[in-house]
C-alpha cells in the first residue's frame, strides 16, 4: 500500500483539516464579535441635545451629514432604546 492510501495517514489528515477549519471559523467569529463590540454605543455616556439636526447660520439652516460609522452607531442606539 502506498503512503497516500495509508488509512492512518488519511485519518490524521482528515482530523487535521477539520481542526484547522474549526480554528479558522472560531478566529472569524472572534473578529466579528470584536467588530460588533467596537461598534456598540454606551447609552449612559450620550447626552441628549436639544434642537434640530443642523445649525443656524444667518437665516439658512445647514444640514450636517453623518458618516457611515455614525449612522451605524445611531441605529444601534435606537435599537437599545426599544
Amino acid at each position: 500500500m502506498s503512503k497516500k492510501n495509508d488509512l492512518g495517514r488519511r485519518k490524521r489528515l482528515h482530523d487535521y483539516d477539520l481542526r484547522r477549519e474549526k480554528e479558522a471559523n472560531e478566529k472569524k467569529e472572534k473578529k466579528l464579535q470584536a467588530k460588533k463590540n467596537k461598534m456598540k454605543v454606551d447609552g449612559s455616556s450620550i447626552k441628549k441635545k436639544k434642537g434640530g439636526s443642523g445649525f443656524q447660520v444667518g437665516k439658512k439652516k445647514l444640514k450636517t451629514k453623518m458618516t457611515a460609522l455614525a449612522k451605524a452607531k445611531a441605529a444601534q442606539a435606537m435599537e437599545l432604546d426599544k
